[in-house]
């Protein structure tokens, strides 16, 4: 019952806002949260990648649950690593030059509950974004899609994880 409850008031913000809301939520007995540096190990490395979306996840947990962030010995601990991160041609032009392109990025995710070991998964999170690839060369509409991929994927992982609590 307590999951349905959790799932329902998650769903409900996520529709109704457009962001999350956890803050001071139920996380049973874990007070910390650590989460590890995910490195690149995408066959296309984009330098800023792995910062970003540290960054970004350790900032979604810190400020929508009421956990603490720590170095080492969290209750809750994420680890993983960026596995995919590709741009892909979808569609091309009569002279045979792409016309749309598909930005892939794909991160492998651990997740550790010390304190509840059932809640513990690995699971792959992967999405794209499709952009014109004539605007690729003001880098405005490739951060625009790395942006919207990050938030989906950060998104799916700290619902994965709530479900658990």
């Amino acid at each position: 019952m307590k999951k349905i409850i959790v799932s329902l008031v998650i769903f409900t913000t996520l529709i109704g806002c457009g962001a999350y809301s956890f803050t001071g939520g139920n996380t049973g007995d874990a007070k910390t949260i650590q989460i590890d540096f995910f490195p690149n190990q995408a066959p296309l490395v984009e330098p800023v990648l792995t910062q970003r979306f540290t960054n970004d996840l350790q900032d979604l947990f810190t400020r929508q649950t009421n956990l603490t962030l720590t170095n080492s010995n969290g209750d809750l601990y994420f680890s993983g690593e960026i596995t995919g991160y590709r741009i892909t041609p979808m569609s091309g032009t009569s002279n045979q030059t792409a016309a749309q392109n598909r930005l892939t990025v794909t991160v492998n995710v651990r997740f550790v509950n010390k304190l509840v070991e059932e809640d513990d998964f690995e699971k792959t999170f992967s999405f794209y974004s499709d952009f014109d690839a004539n605007a690729q060369l003001s880098g405005s509409v490739l951060e625009t899609a790395l942006d919207e991929i990050l938030e989906r994927v950060i998104q799916d992982i700290f619902n994965a994880s709530v479900a658990k609590w």
